[in-house]
């Protein structure tokens, strides 16, 4: 669990997610959960502008000395290598330091607690001053010990607030790493929170060998699970304008054992799609890479296949499957809520345009396995039928299928991916960066997993979809963007100067391309950027932007 936060692979992780946070956990390394206690504090606006954080990172790494503000302060600040990191030790330093009583420490403790006051902390810093003047602390210790107390104004942590906020960052690593799946459900079930989008939180999972299975109308739940494969199913929630009323009720009816699909003849425009009674569901391996996880391998079309680990496409000869086949990947094949999608529409009350999301991101391909054919069947079932559908039937009961056949052409994998974004806000099937990796490996443009191996101080290029902008008070006009590709996150360093000239492509181009200056330190890799320029990635969400 440590080893995970020490390379700073927290996206989820409670509390020390963040940019500045992952910037950190690589340098401070921590062993034990004392270590999880000061990381946690670290990265507060009190410890930054009081220039404590370098301070301590250089002495835990022992490029340092650890000396004391003062020696009278040694045993306050012993514990935190001569560094104040929570608002106690501010309180004994006033009390050792400057004389305090305990009447004037919990007046500083007020001046820094929840309703803080920097009118009071002025004044406050004047009884400091006199009262280590008595006992002949003066000049840049003096200094010093002020900057330190008066910084905590700007928000400190308390040691036992510290360490309860750790006990959960705890709690949320060890889950990350032992019970991945579990996890990233909750997560998944309790949004909007934290840093990242859901898009972000499933990508990320598939990078740890999370398995997903789509949303689908004869298996998903309201909400996400995780199913006895140990795949997470999405839940409907995900389905971008279905009402929660219908939804829930939908997710209640209860699953049964279906019958063998009737045939064209049987009930017509009724007839249940290919997928339910000839298609093998399960994913082959990627004939380039040899990976196998599902959840990495789209099917574009039928029988055509896409790898999103190594961007491999390939077809496959599909073999039969049991005729009354009407589930999909991650339940029993054989048990659903219900035989048809003129079933779906019948028994659920949804309308057209729910019905139309459902088979734009796959939830009905349980009945055809192609989306663009669910669409036509969904428009054959919630129309009066014309001489265009009419004429549609005839072939079908000329030929005897059992697939309501489509005129339209199948979704390609650009078609798909915009299709999921559009009607879930994520997608399990391949990153949008995987799609564009081709022209952008001709261009020189790395991938975020390439930086590690890259040399400290090489100019380099790295392109993503952007999924957090920062812009800190304490940091000086500095943006950090945060850019996801197929293969992880790279982080971005935008100056103030060059944000200025750039800021309408920094705040509003959902994807780009960056050029600048790789910097390694102590394990935090990040591109100093140089240029920047939007490009057209297709499909993305909204990055979560705090300013």
């Amino acid at each position: 669990m440590y080893d995970l936060l020490k390379k700073a692979e927290t996206i989820g992780v409670f509390q020390v997610e963040s940019r500045a946070q992952m910037a950190t956990l690589p340098r401070l390394k921590p062993d034990c959960f004392y270590d999880l206690v000061v990381q946690v504090a670290i990265i507060r606006p009190g410890p930054i502008v009081g220039d404590m954080v370098h301070p301590y990172l250089n002495r835990r790494a022992g490029r340092e000395p650890v000396v004391p503000l003062h020696p009278s302060l040694e045993p306050v600040l012993a514990r935190t290598l001569g560094v104040p990191l929570f608002q106690e030790q501010l309180l004994r330093m006033a009390m050792v330091a400057a004389g305090f009583t305990g009447g004037q420490a919990e007046e500083l403790r007020r001046a820094m607690g929840f309703k803080r006051s920097e009118k009071r902390m002025k004044q406050i810093e004047v009884q400091l001053r006199e009262g280590m003047a008595k006992n002949g602390i003066t000049g840049d210790t003096a200094e010093r010990i002020v900057t330190s107390i008066t910084s905590f104004a700007l928000y400190g942590f308390p040691e036992s607030h510290a360490a309860s906020f750790a006990l959960l960052a705890y709690a949320s690593a060890y889950l990350k790493v032992h019970y991945p799946a579990a996890f990233y459900t909750a997560l998944l079930n309790n949004q909007p929170m934290g840093f990242y989008h859901p898009a972000s939180l499933v990508k990320d999972a598939q990078r740890r060998g999370v398995r997903f299975h789509p949303i689908d109308v004869q298996q998903s739940d309201w909400l996400c699970r995780v199913e006895e494969d140990g795949a997470i199913r999405i839940g409907l929630v995900y389905v971008n304008g279905l009402r929660k009323e219908v939804g829930q009720a939908m997710a209640s009816i209860p699953k049964s054992r279906l019958k063998p699909a009737p045939t064209a003849d049987a009930v017509g425009a009724d007839a249940v799609g290919a997928d339910a009674v000839g298609a093998d569901f399960s994913r082959p391996e990627c004939l380039k890479c040899g990976c196998d996880d599902p959840s990495m391998i789209e099917e574009v079309r039928e029988g055509r296949y896409f790898c999103n680990t190594c961007a491999h496409e390939w077809t496959v000869q599909l073999r039969p499957a049991p005729p009354h086949r009407a589930g999909v990947r991650g339940g029993d094949p054989g048990v659903g809520r219900f035989t048809s999608i003129e079933d779906v529409v019948r028994r659920t009350g949804m309308r057209r345009d729910e019905l139309m999301t459902m088979a734009d991101i796959g939830a009905l391909n349980a009945f055809t396995n192609e989306r663009r054919s669910a669409l036509w069947q969904v428009e054959r079932a919630v129309r009066p039928a014309g001489e265009m559908f009419e004429t549609e039937e005839s072939q079908i009961a000329n030929h005897k299928s059992q697939m309501s056949a489509s005129p339209l052409a199948p979704m390609n994998e650009g078609e798909r991916l915009r299709a999921d974004y559009a009607g879930m806000g994520l997608t399990i099937g391949p990153h949008p960066m995987a799609l564009r990796r081709g022209d952008l490996s001709l261009r020189g443009v790395l991938r975020a997993s390439d930086l590690p191996q890259a040399r400290d101080g090489r100019r380099v290029r790295v392109a993503g979809m952007v999924i957090t902008r920062q812009r800190p008070g304490t940091a000086k006009g500095f943006v950090f963007l945060t850019l996801e590709d197929e293969t992880g996150v790279s982080n971005v360093i935008v100056r103030p100067d060059l944000f200025d000239r750039e800021r309408l492509t920094v705040i509003r181009q959902p994807f780009l391309l960056v050029e600048g200056v790789l910097q390694h330190q102590d394990g935090v890799l990040s591109v100093k950027a140089e240029r920047l320029q939007g490009i057209d990635g297709g499909a993305s969400v909204d990055a979560h932007d705090f300013y």
